[in-house]
C-alpha cells in the first residue's frame, strides 16, 4: 500500500504548490471581520492529510472562518473510530476559539466521517456541511482495490468499510438530516487507472455514488477526485453554501 500511495502524495503535493495562491473573487467576499464567529473543520479523506486542504483552508479563512485542518490517522482503524478522533479534535479546536457555530467541509471519506459520528452523537451549533467527492453510496472503485492483489495482501479497516458489499458503512447510515451541499467531479481518467468507474465520475467515485437523500443542493465540477479539492472554482461554491445554504447555479462553470 505504502508503494501506491507515494507517488499519489507526491501528486498531491506538486498540485498543491501550483495551486496553492488560488484566488477568490472579489464579490464573494463578505468582509473579514476582526474576530471569526464561525468554525469550518475540514477533514480529508483516506491516505491523505491536512496539507492538501491547504488551499481551501487559505480560501475560508479569506472569507472571514475560522478553520480547524485536522489530520488523522485514515489508514489505521475503522471509521467508526477515525470519525471520533477526528470529528472530535476539529470540535475543540473550534471551542479552543470560543466558537459554536460549526459548518463542515470534507474530502472523500471525510464525509462518511461526518456522517458517521452524527448517528452516534449530536454536534450543537451545526449549521452547514459541504462534502467534496463523498462515497455515499459506497464506492466500488473501493471494491475493486480491496479484490486487488495488492487489497488482499493489505486492505486498511476503513477501505473495506467504503465498498459497496456487507461491510459498507455509507450504506448503512440514516439520511442526513442538516443542511448538506454536495460536489462531485467529472473528470474521469480511467485509460490511466485500472478498474476506474466507466459511469461519470472523478476517477474514483461515480457522480450518482455521491449522493445521499435529503440533500439540500447538489453540483457537478470538471475535476478529478484529487483535483477538486484545489480547484477555485470549487473553493468558490464551498463558501457560497457555507453562507446561503445554496450553490451559485448562475455560475458558467455549473
Amino acid at each position: 500500500m505504502k508503494s501506491v500511495l507515494r507517488p499519489a502524495i507526491l501528486l498531491w503535493f506538486a498540485a498543491f504548490l501550483t495551486l496553492l495562491a488560488q484566488p477568490v473573487r472579489a464579490d464573494e467576499r463578505p468582509g473579514n471581520p476582526a474576530k471569526p464567529t464561525h468554525c469550518v473543520v475540514l477533514l480529508h479523506g483516506i491516505g491523505g492529510f491536512a496539507l492538501l486542504l491547504k488551499p481551501m483552508e487559505l480560501s475560508l479563512e479569506e472569507q472571514g472562518y475560522f478553520v480547524a485542518n485536522v489530520t488523522y490517522p485514515s489508514l489505521s482503524d475503522s471509521i467508526e473510530s477515525l470519525a471520533v478522533e477526528a470529528v472530535e479534535e476539529g470540535l475543540q479546536r473550534c471551542s479552543a476559539q470560543g466558537l459554536s457555530r460549526i459548518h463542515f467541509v470534507t474530502h472523500s471519506m471525510g464525509g462518511i466521517l461526518v456522517r458517521q459520528y452524527l448517528s452516534q452523537e449530536s454536534i450543537a451549533g451545526l449549521e452547514r456541511v459541504v462534502m467534496l467527492a463523498p462515497p455515499n453510496q459506497g464506492s466500488r472503485f473501493a471494491d475493486y482495490l480491496g479484490d486487488s492483489p495488492l487489497g488482499k495482501v493489505y486492505e486498511p479497516d476503513a477501505l473495506a468499510q467504503l465498498g459497496t458489499g456487507e461491510e459498507s458503512v455509507p450504506r448503512r447510515l440514516d439520511a442526513p438530516d442538516f443542511e448538506l451541499g454536495i460536489i462531485a467531479g467529472t473528470r474521469n481518467l480511467r485509460k490511466l487507472i485500472p478498474g476506474a468507474p466507466s459511469d461519470p465520475s472523478d476517477g474514483v467515485v461515480t457522480v450518482d455514488e455521491t449522493k445521499a437523500p435529503g440533500m439540500k443542493d447538489f453540483l457537478l465540477a470538471p475535476a478529478t477526485h484529487t483535483t477538486i479539492i484545489w480547484s477555485g472554482e470549487v473553493q468558490r461554491q464551498t463558501a457560497h453554501f457555507l453562507r446561503t445554504g445554496r450553490f451559485d447555479h448562475s455560475s458558467p462553470e455549473d
